[in-house]
């Protein structure tokens, strides 16, 4: 195998099944959690005292979040093993990631321990959020397996990390990283020429700097900064950035049109990009502001509001393919597709089949604390897509322009089901030919409770002509040999039903 310089080999792993994480405080919490979901083990440490015990009841709390999100096959909260070095942590795993303070002669000495125990094909990751990675890996000796990977708060829903080498990161490095964290759910931005604070929080630390002097001359309180962007920009900026939207401020001429137009702005001496002294009296103002806005909510509380709510505006974004809302769509794909079992001729099918089981997610309830009518054709969709993919068509498939179309759903409830309660489906395939597919879905508790019921009516379609289609050869045989395997079951009684009023008499 040839060699860098250093003599690490030119190829680093990019399979992962053991993530070793140095340093556990709010960053290394989240990577915990992000690793876990993903179905991946944890090696953890940290000298803190009690940091074992503070990991573990931060997953615990943050768990909801990661399985609103969707948990990967084999993701479990209790696969975390708390070790007493950084050695220990070493040579367990596939990928360290170090997460200790933001001092930059903490994390030389850091890396330099993770650089002498760990092999020598395994990557380093900083999750600094600002230092030079040149300065960092200077004195390792395979500096080229070393870079930045700088995350978001919260780690475990927001998918951005940065990526950044230094002047001696291996370009296969940083290859492997990328692949690593878009197996791991997430959207790596690989930041081309190396620059302290990387990209997005260059673009903060401007507006923090304004938001700063606006509370230090009066201009405004915390609660109004924050309003000044919740109900305006920020809605803009989940889903389309800055430049995209100044774009779309120039009107039918873009850009062009605003640059000339609102060019001559940037001459006028609107901010002040230098940060203001921080005085015991803008401090002040700034926690005393920051008290009233939380309104007694804990730290705790408010962190569960923003997990929710930053969840619904990714979902939100999917139906859209932008921003956030495609890495929801890619998870799902990944996720369920690592899950799915294909068909394949001459297997014996299950009769019904058992594909798909999930648990009633915090949105899916309503304010009496039952899931809600729509939330139960979300889920029994996730059952028709796991049929799908049983049957071979997946993202391949209707990349290529063909999909069922449901046309008909009947729903019958039978039982409540609250918020974190596990779900499991059975599939029964009632009828196919070459256009269309008949299906009856039922859902169970653990304990093996009807909870509700669903039958549906598809049409293969050609979504280009949107006209129905023949069913392509690989899913109609499929689908021909489920329906065949499920003809010598009895036909639930639910189906065809109807509602109406008995009007005798």
């Amino acid at each position: 195998m040839t060699t860098e310089p250093g003599g690490s080999p030119r190829q680093f792993r990019s399979e992962v099944r053991v993530v070793g994480l140095v340093g556990t405080g709010v960053i290394g919490k989240g990577w915990a959690v992000r690793a876990l979901s993903r179905g991946w083990q944890v090696v953890a440490t940290d000298p803190a005292p009690g940091a074992a015990e503070s990991l573990m009841g931060f997953v615990e709390r943050a768990w909801p979040a990661a399985v609103a999100l969707g948990l990967y096959p084999g993701a479990r909260p209790d696969r975390v093993r708390f070790v007493g070095s950084i050695e220990e942590t070493a040579a367990r795993a596939d990928l360290v990631v170090e997460s200790v303070p933001e001092r930059e002669e903490l994390k030389r000495q850091v890396a330099l321990q993770i650089d002498g125990a760990l092999a020598a094909d395994v990557l380093i990751c900083s999750s600094s959020s600002g230092l030079l990675p040149s300065r960092l890996q200077a004195e390792l000796a395979h500096p080229e397996r070393y870079l930045i990977a700088h995350p978001f708060n919260p780690v475990y829903i927001l998918p951005l990390v940065e990526l950044c080498g230094g002047r001696l990161t291996s370009p296969a490095a940083l290859a492997a990283a990328k692949a690593i964290y878009e197996d791991l759910g997430m959207h790596p931005l690989v930041v081309r020429n190396e620059v302290e604070g990387y990209l997005s929080d260059r673009l903060q630390e401007a507006m923090w700097r304004e938001a700063l002097w606006m509370v230090s001359d009066g201009v405004a309180t915390t609660d109004e900064l924050d309003q000044a962007i919740i109900y305006g920009p920020g809605l803009r900026w989940a889903g389309m950035g800055t430049m995209l939207t100044f774009h779309l401020a120039g009107g039918s001429g873009g850009m062009r049109h605003m640059l000339g137009h609102f060019g001559p702005a940037l001459e006028l001496p609107w901010t002040n990009l230098k940060a203001p002294p921080l005085t015991d009296r803008l401090s002040e103002s700034l926690i005393s502001g920051i008290d009233e806005q939380a309104a007694g909510r804990s730290v705790a509380e408010l962190e569960h509001l923003r997990d929710r709510f930053l969840i619904s505006v990714m979902r939100a974004l999917r139906p859209y393919n932008l921003g956030a809302g495609r890495m929801v769509a890619n998870r799902e794909a990944v996720r369920l597709g690592a899950a799915a079992r294909t068909w394949r001729p001459g297997m014996e099918v299950g009769a019904p089949l058992d594909l798909y089981h999930t648990q009633v997610e915090p949105d899916w309830v309503d304010y009496n604390g039952h899931m809600t009518e729509s939330a139960y054709l979300t889920a029994f969709g996730w059952a028709s897509d796991a049929l799908f993919r049983f049957v071979g068509i997946d993202e391949r498939y209707r990349a290529g322009g063909h999909s069922f179309y449901t046309v008909e759903t009947h729903i019958h409830y039978r039982r409540e089901a609250s918020v974190h309660q596990e779900l499991f489906f059975t599939t029964q395939v009632l009828g196919v030919d070459e256009r269309r597919l008949h299906i009856f879905h039922t859902m169970y508790d653990r304990d093996g409770h009807r909870l509700s019921s669903t039958e549906q009516m598809l049409l293969h379609v050609d979504t280009e002509a949107g006209a129905t289609v023949p069913i392509l050869p690989g899913p109609a045989r499929a689908l021909a040999a489920v329906g065949e395997a499920h003809r010598k079951l009895g036909v639930p009684p639910e189906v065809g039903s109807r509602m109406s009023l008995d009007r005798r008499g």
